[in-house]
């Protein structure tokens, strides 16, 4: 239970301040941010690969770090996204947990965010609600964790599948900020 929390704090730190983008508004933000994915998917995958190449025990202390750089990229590939489309502003902490972690933990982000037609509708969360569900998608990570372990059994095939993984994880975030920011935020107020 331990590692689970461990990781929630982790996410939790991740997405309480946005980065400062590298990007300012584009008068093409489609076609820059595809570009920007793509970079930012070729350099998580070099950076997961990388980290992943030790073997055995001296491996398993390479995951954690693998996981943050791919996050840190990520997390930077959300915020200038943001900022192609003019919209910094609006990116928040649930904003960067829907952007990085929507496609692998869904269920959690349930309460978070939810598609309508052309709009995105994006409930705003509170510290409470942000450690609830940086605790579920922690427990999410965790899981991953034991299975990312085994890769550092087998360290070349193992550095391509966590490298191959990265790159297709990181183009999910890109897409969930696409989605996100090229389309009506709606911050639903209960109020």
């Amino acid at each position: 239970m331990a590692m689970e929390a461990s990781w929630g704090d982790r996410v939790l730190a991740l997405v309480a301040q946005p980065p400062e983008p590298v990007f300012e508004a584009s008068p093409r933000p489609a076609h820059a941010a595809a570009r920007a994915i793509e970079a930012a998917a070729s350099k998580a995958a070099l950076a997961a690969g990388t980290l992943a190449l030790p073997a055995g025990p001296l491996g398993w202390a390479t995951i954690a770090p693998e996981m943050m750089a791919v996050w840190y990229i990520q997390r930077q590939l959300v915020a200038d996204i943001a900022a192609l489309y003019g919209r910094s502003a609006e990116l928040g902490p649930a904003q960067m947990m829907w952007c990085l972690f929507r496609h692998t933990a869904a269920q959690a982000l349930r309460d978070l965010g939810v598609r309508v037609g052309e709009r995105v509708i994006v409930r705003p969360a509170a510290q409470a609600l942000l450690q609830r569900l940086a605790g579920a998608v922690g427990l999410q990570l965790g899981k991953q964790v034991a299975g990312r372990a085994v890769s550092r059994w087998m360290p070349l095939v193992g550095a391509a599948g966590v490298g191959a993984y990265a790159w297709w994880d990181t183009r999910q975030v890109g897409r969930a900020a696409l989605q996100l920011f090229e389309r009506d935020i709606v911050i639903d107020n209960p109020a």
